[in-house]
């Protein structure tokens, strides 16, 4: 009798690092992020792309329930530049069979969140590096896992944006039509 409790045991606990290994740095992953190119004291606005897993959702930022736990942006900036107007986008309505009477607002396959950066007058031009993290609680058909959270960074340029220039054909002059 005790061999057979120590082995469902064993089963259970493997079963969940299984299901903890699987949700872990899989669920969600964030396209690399564009350089923000920003000039001194003007709001310039940026957007940060998400991908959840196949098979997988995740709960929206404003969930239907208090016992759901919200996804979360939190930023943590370089002195002298300001994040505001953070906006996440509204959650699909679905029901799962784990509560079928009960639709919840969730994300799945691709979604972004909006944001703006301003510097302040005192920032020197240079290149800023912003940390982060996303906070989600992932679920599939079935069950919901614990809370996780994935690191994110993106790079804000305070300056001049670059200058992008055009290739002409050889022998065009900068008047001919193109």
């Amino acid at each position: 009798m005790r061999m057979r409790i120590v082995a469902i045991t064993a089963l259970v606990l493997l079963w969940c690092a299984a299901a903890v290994a699987q949700q872990k740095g899989t669920v969600v992953s964030m396209a690399p992020a564009p350089v923000v190119y920003v000039s001194a004291s003007r709001s310039t606005p940026f957007e940060l792309n998400f991908r959840i897993a196949r098979k997988f959702h995740i709960n929206s930022n404003k969930p239907n329930s208090e016992l759901l736990i919200p996804t979360a942006l939190k930023l943590s900036t370089p002195t002298d530049i300001m994040i505001s107007s953070i906006s996440y986008p509204d959650g699909e309505q679905l029901a799962f069979d784990f509560a079928p009477s009960e639709k919840l607002s969730v994300y799945s396959g691709d979604f972004s969140i909006t944001g703006k950066v301003r510097p302040l007058r005192s920032v020197r031009a240079g290149t800023y590096r912003v940390h982060g993290q996303l906070k989600y609680q992932a679920c599939d058909d079935r069950a919901c896992f614990p809370p996780a959270t994935l690191p994110i960074f993106f790079d804000v340029k305070v300056g001049k944006p670059p200058v992008t220039r055009t290739r002409r054909n050889p022998g065009q002059s900068p008047s001919s039509p193109r």
